[in-house]
């Protein structure tokens, strides 16, 4: 879909009296735009909205401003009393996404990145695939494993194997994104290799 010739169209669309957010349809838009195209100068249009908080104040961060040391007239911390980047980023972890709401190429990407700077990956409530997480061959850990193994009220695709495969385990109580709901994964989705994964039927 090229931007001049139809109109956005999909599921995320604004409503009318709907509350802002920052994964508003045109940011949506954009980036799929960028992607389909290939575009760099699309790509940095999606950034500037996503990174335009401090204008729509859509978060706690958007309020806050960074003041350097010489504007308040204090000192610099000297380089060598800060964490390193490679420390810093041992400290991240990504959102816990369940392997069949994204797809196994995102849910992967995401662990092989986090495992490649010492940081961790969340499972999700949705379990994860065996050959991701069993050691490999020579003992090492798999570059795909999720360190962060979620154990949710439907318990989907949790074993002792899989628990034990786990750095951090972690114990949802609540669906914070939809409190007294639940998360609920379309049937179309649920496809033979989702199923198996969940301990679940297909469909």
């Amino acid at each position: 879909v090229l931007r001049n010739s139809l109109e956005v169209g999909g599921e995320y669309m604004f409503r009318m009296r709907g509350e802002a957010h920052i994964w508003s349809p045109d940011a949506v838009a954009t980036l799929q735009h960028a992607v389909r195209q290939g575009s760099w100068q699309t790509f940095k249009d999606y950034s500037a909205q996503i990174d335009s908080e401090t204008a729509r104040a859509q978060s706690i961060r958007g309020l806050f401003k960074i003041r350097l040391a010489e504007e308040t007239g204090r000192k610099k911390v000297a380089l060598d009393e800060v964490m390193s980047a490679a420390d810093i980023v041992k400290r991240f972890s990504t959102g816990a996404m369940s392997f069949g709401s994204i797809s196994r190429e995102a849910h992967t990407t995401l662990a092989r990145a986090m495992n490649a700077i010492g940081g961790k990956s969340n499972t999700g409530e949705g379990g994860e695939e065996a050959d991701r997480y069993l050691p490999l061959p020579d003992g090492g850990k798999n570059p795909e494993r999720s360190a962060i193994k979620q154990v949710a009220s439907g318990r989907f695709g949790v074993t002792a194997e899989y628990l034990v495969n786990s750095d951090v385990m972690q114990i949802k109580v609540a669906q914070g994104a939809k409190p007294g709901e639940g998360g609920q994964l379309p049937g179309h989705k649920v496809d033979a290799t989702i199923a198996k994964v969940r301990h679940s039927t297909p469909g």
